[in-house]
């Protein structure tokens, strides 16, 4: 009489384990953030780069301070209508902001990648005094010709793109410490970014 061997009933049980890692590993890689984002385009077509390289203009033109020191954000209707009150040129999104927006008084619902929760207190003035807007807060869009695709969260409906803490964290620790005479004033305690 043969003795079973519990090799064959230990290959049995691995294989589907593998085959189940694996497609677990999948689904969290592929399908959550298909799951957890909706994606969502932009109102208009927008080009930085051409403002930037056909007509010379800089970040400060259209995202500028107030004269409190406080950051206006993107644009409205009446900086964008002293370049664009009436269509330059016969592209459908020109002749949209012009007619759909501009004319109307209605404000172009952007959707903007970087606003953050309620509790969090931000001052690009401040970040800007310490030269950080290259330190990987916002992607590059002075040198895209078109705008990135927006992903929302689902269930905070905040964009994916929205700087994490971690992020903030990191550069506070390690950027501040590389360099402590000149971000003496970028600690790392909660009240500092936190309201």
């Amino acid at each position: 009489m043969e003795e079973k061997k519990g090799g064959t009933s230990a290959g049995g049980v691995v294989l589907p384990f593998l085959l189940g890692f694996v497609a677990a590993l999948a689904f969290g890689w592929w399908g959550v953030p298909q799951l957890l984002y909706s994606k969502k385009t932009q109102p208009l077509v927008f080009t930085h780069q051409n403002h930037i390289e056909l007509y010379g203009m800089s970040c400060d033109d259209c995202h500028s301070f107030r004269r409190d020191g406080s950051f206006s954000g993107l644009p409205g209707n009446a900086k964008c209508g002293e370049c664009h009150s009436f269509p330059l040129g016969d592209h459908p999104d020109e002749i949209k902001f012009v007619e759909e927006y501009y004319e109307k008084g209605i404000e172009v619902p952007w959707l903007v990648y970087q606003y953050q929760p309620d509790n969090v207190f931000f001052s690009h003035a401040a970040h800007r005094e310490y030269d950080c807007a290259t330190a990987g807060c916002h992607p590059d869009v002075g040198s895209s010709n078109e705008l990135p695709v927006y992903y929302e969260n689902r269930l905070t409906k905040y964009s994916r793109d929205t700087m994490k803490m971690k992020d903030c964290e990191r550069c506070h620790a390690t950027v501040a410490a590389q360099e402590p005479e000149r971000f003496a004033g970028a600690p790392n305690a909660c009240q500092i970014c936190h309201k």
